[in-house]
């Protein structure tokens, strides 16, 4: 929509799903007595390993395969809620 060239867009999606995140974090911090740190590590975890490798990866792929491959992962997780949300 904003004409980005696909690793920009990328980039940008998430920067933004990294601060909703971050955000809810300390909200969801200062309005309940602890957080689970338990549960909460190993996504953060794997969230920083799979940024380094996204980052890596991203230099060595075209920007038209990624961009196939980011529709590919939409429509997947799009087909995977709608069969969430009909059962």
């Amino acid at each position: 929509m904003l004409a980005f060239e696909m690793q920009a867009a990328i980039g940008t999606s998430l920067l933004v799903i990294s601060a909703n995140s971050l955000a809810s974090l300390a909200t969801r911090g200062a309005t309940t007595a602890s957080v689970d740190w338990a549960v909460i590590a190993p996504f953060t975890g794997a969230a920083i390993l799979g940024a380094w490798d996204g980052k890596r990866l991203a230099t060595k792929v075209s920007g038209t395969l990624l961009q196939r491959a980011f529709a590919v992962v939409l429509l997947a997780v799009a087909a995977f809620m709608l069969v969430d949300a009909l059962t």
